[in-house]
């Protein structure tokens, strides 16, 4: 787990939220930081981005730096084999994250080993920084024997209680008022945990976004929402979603803090989510976030979006791609080392490879499964069916 507990943190990130040369807790710059850009990579990609409010970046470690790097390059290559692999029909469906790998990476920095997240579609690969197994993470994509959910979820689904990642739902939104109601449990009994929950812009059009934000502000509970505004939900884009200046100025409604921040940015995210979570764990509330990015490829397997878009729009955005910036920066600064990323390539591409062969080998859940985790004590009627079922051995193989 790569959390800010294993970085060696330097310092503080609380004073990077700030604009470069602003006092800090002034009114007007915090308000504004609902309406503007909050962003550390100073760069051609940037340029041209309306109300940008510079900060410095958060003083992490080198090798913190290169583990983030990592993790978004390993996502960026798994999530590319995936789509791959769907094509040719080894895997039912999948929702890639390409173009978004820096909210989610940047989150599983952020947050203590303690704290809770409730993902959206494109926020599964948190698990993966927090020390979750590749192997049981894509044998949720198979749902066969090494699935840990027994192959009773969706694909694309992914959870695991040992990472405390909550799986989201296919209903846009209800993973938002989950997060909610488990932070006002975990103040309830003072526990320190921080949830985090994710939403799509078309989330935010959706009762459960408006109650939860509105319940969190009331009872100033920790947790942390963040909204990847990729600019368009399937084939909707923001503007038919709402009228508003900016998604983040929403929170403004229900006393709650907004921030909009560079999603393509894995370290102004980092400083921006760091200090939310910061601030829900000492009683400060809850935060609300938006990622300005930009979904690349298809909202999922099932999905042709040239349908909608242009493919100038999509060259335009390629050029904002939060992996390259991220290489470029860290190169400007000293810290990848040379041929890096071929390294980087190479070995985890083996071990890419290694575990789809190991999970593709794997059998299906054993048919006896369907009975367990549904009553503590299995019940007499239960038992019954299940030695129904054992008599009644394998299933004839299809032809």
């Amino acid at each position: 787990m790569y959390g800010p507990s294993a970085s060696n943190r330097r310092g503080s990130s609380h004073a990077a939220l700030y604009p470069r040369g602003a006092a800090r807790g002034n009114a007007a710059e915090m308000a504004d930081l609902s309406l503007g850009l909050v962003s550390v990579f100073d760069d051609e990609a940037s340029a041209d981005a309306p109300g940008v409010h510079r900060i410095a970046a958060p003083a992490l470690e080198e090798q913190t730096l290169l583990a983030m790097y990592r993790h978004m390059r390993q996502v960026r290559s798994m999530e590319t084999r995936m789509v791959m692999l769907q094509r040719q029909g080894r895997v039912g469906f999948y929702g890639s994250c390409a173009g978004q790998e820096a909210p989610p990476i940047a989150t599983g920095f952020a947050v203590e080993k303690s704290d809770w997240v409730f993902p959206a579609l494109r926020e599964s690969a948190i698990m993966l920084v927090r020390g979750f197994p590749l192997v049981k993470y894509l044998a949720q994509v198979y749902g066969n024997s090494l699935d840990v959910l027994k192959g009773r979820q969706m694909p694309s689904h992914m959870s695991g209680r040992e990472v405390n990642q909550v799986s989201w739902s296919s209903c846009i939104g209800p993973q938002i008022p989950q997060a909610v109601g488990a932070a006002w449990a975990a103040k309830l009994k003072s526990d320190p945990a921080v949830m985090v929950g994710f939403m799509g812009d078309g989330a935010t059009s959706q009762p459960d976004f408006h109650n939860a934000i509105n319940f969190a502000g009331v009872f100033k509970l920790p947790v942390v929402l963040i909204c990847q505004n990729n600019h368009w939900s399937i084939s909707v884009p923001t503007s038919r979603q709402t009228a508003s200046q900016t998604i983040a100025v929403k929170a403004r409604a229900y006393g709650v803090p907004g921030v909009r921040v560079d999603g393509n940015d894995v370290l102004a995210c980092y400083s921006v989510i760091r200090r939310a979570v910061e601030l829900a764990r000492s009683g400060g509330g809850a935060t609300f976030i938006e990622c300005v990015t930009y979904r690349m490829g298809a909202h999922s397997t099932s999905d042709d979006p040239t349908r909608y878009r242009s493919d100038a729009e999509v060259e335009s955005w390629a050029k904002k791609d939060p992996v390259e910036r991220f290489r470029k920066y860290l190169s400007a600064q000293g810290v990848l080392p040379e041929g890096y990323d071929e390294s980087l390539e190479a070995s985890f591409g083996a071990e890419l490879s290694a575990a789809i062969e190991q999970v593709e080998a794997a059998a299906p859940p054993p048919p006896e499964s369907i009975f367990e985790d549904v009553y503590a004590t299995r019940p007499w009627h239960l038992e019954e069916q299940l030695a129904e079922l054992r008599a009644a051995g394998p299933a004839p193989k299809a032809h």
